[in-house]
């Protein structure tokens, strides 16, 4: 016999985007499940080590993402699992923001209990039950056996758009013309590693580092992040298709998260390929290991600690939404009536098929919108979409899937899906006036 549940708002994916959808939904008193494929949530940001959190601010060090984010920052503050928001070394942006993942896990965790969320781990969705158009409810796969869960509005927050795609949603992926996305990256973390010395050699060479690198006040800052070391690079002969070094301190004051693989030209929505990039990753981190040991100041007594338990993805599936937030509206700072988050992440494109990194950087305020169009199926009613899966350009995605602003998009998410159940209303029929009410009482920077 097939087990079912009920439930008002259903949300696939327990990564940053679906905890916070969840939680929004949650506080508004409807019931709400949320559906995760790992024994544990927290996504990218967990699953795949994606560490640091970039950024909660624009380059004038406006913080223009609160909200539920800001809350889980600060409750990991309280339990030391987070330093809070520092400058980011780097260079690139303001301010980034460390975490301790498995704090962030339990934190995450207690806030979903919190909120009356029921929570299925280890449970895959595999089909979608559609009516006219319309999703019944979807069926998970777990130790329980099969189990059709039912509701009125249904929030992807899977990464991959997994939701649209099985309900007929329409979708995208990938760049115009031939449709590559950005590389994937296998995270891995180095203990042993000497960030005094580090910083005294970026301080004594500071060409080899990214231009936008803050050494002059550098001597006064802790080193967050850092970005070159290109003549090491140069002289590596490790091959991997990119053109520097990169990697950030923490969550221990001698260890620091690589972000140094890449893995090109292939999808990470098909079974085949990402088994092809899970394996091709981990021969890069020992690659990577051994290069950095060998020849970089500061690793000569490091060695790997943790390796990702699943590669990270920077771009697959995305909906076809109300609304497709492009370039033009990143870079010019564009403002939308129906704004449901904001951000000051500049478009960082890492080449599908080159070595280099594309930059693109917000012009006005620093800041750009997000519509609530980006969050709604084109042509599914009761589908919404937030984080890396909403409705935007292959350039635009570049920004919108960075972790805070996945957050945003999903606390706007969650709170509209519980507003269209109490008013008894799909998502694109929703007042914007009052989900943009209810979202600034929930502190969202909007």
């Amino acid at each position: 016999m097939q087990n079912k549940i009920e439930a008002d708002v259903v949300v696939v994916g327990g990564g940053p985007a679906g905890i916070a959808a969840a939680i929004a939904s949650g506080r508004q008193g409807v019931k709400t499940v949320l559906i995760e494929r790992y024994g544990f949530v927290g996504g990218m940001s967990t699953a795949a080590m994606v560490y640091p959190w970039m950024t909660f601010h624009t380059d004038s060090g406006e913080q223009v993402i609160k909200g539920i984010a800001q809350e889980i920052v600060d409750r990991l503050q309280e339990r030391g699992g987070s330093p809070g928001h520092l400058r980011d070394t780097v260079g690139f942006v303001r301010t980034l923001t460390p975490y301790h993942p498995e704090i962030y896990q339990v934190v995450a965790a207690d806030m979903l209990r919190e909120a009356g969320v029921t929570l299925l781990l280890h449970s895959f969705v595999d089909d979608v039950a559609v009516s006219d158009g319309v999703i019944e409810g979807v069926y998970v796969t777990n130790k329980s056996g099969r189990t059709l869960v039912r509701g009125a509005v249904f929030v992807d927050t899977s990464g991959d758009a997994d939701v649209a795609k099985l309900s007929g949603a329409e979708t995208l992926q990938g760049r115009d013309g031939d449709n590559q996305s950005q590389p994937m990256t296998m995270k891995f973390r180095m203990r042993g590693v000497d960030l005094a010395q580090i910083k005294a050699y970026m301080l004594q060479h500071p060409e080899e580092f990214y231009s936008k690198t803050p050494i002059a006040e550098l001597e006064h800052l802790p080193l967050t992040g850092v970005s070159g070391f290109y003549s090491h690079w140069r002289k590596s002969g490790v091959p991997i298709n990119r053109d520097q070094v990169l990697f950030f301190a923490g969550p221990a004051d001698d260890e620091v998260l690589i972000n140094c693989t890449r893995v090109q030209g292939l999808d990470a929505t098909s079974a085949e390929d990402l088994t092809l990039a899970e394996q091709e990753g981990r021969k890069q981190v020992l690659m990577m290991a051994e290069f950095l040991q060998r020849d970089v100041p500061g690793f000569q007594r490091a060695s790997i600690s943790a390796v990702a338990p699943q590669i990270g993805i920077r771009e697959s599936r995305r909906i076809v939404g109300h609304y497709l937030l492009t370039k033009d509206d990143v870079v010019q700072g564009r403002k939308f009536g129906d704004v449901i988050a904001r951000s000051g992440y500049p478009i960082d494109i890492h080449d599908p098929s080159g070595k280099g990194v594309t930059a693109s950087f917000i012009s006005g305020d620093g800041a750009y919108d997000i519509p609530y169009g980006c969050l709604l199926s084109m042509n599914v009613p009761n589908l919404l979409a937030a984080g890396r899966c909403i409705s935007t350009s292959h350039e635009a995605l570049a920004t919108t899937r960075l972790t805070p602003s996945c957050m945003a998009t999903g606390q706007a998410a969650g709170t509209a899906a519980a507003l269209s159940v109490k008013n008894g209303v799909t998502p694109g029929k929703l007042d914007i006036a009052s989900l943009q009410e209810e979202l600034r009482k929930g502190k969202a920077a909007i």
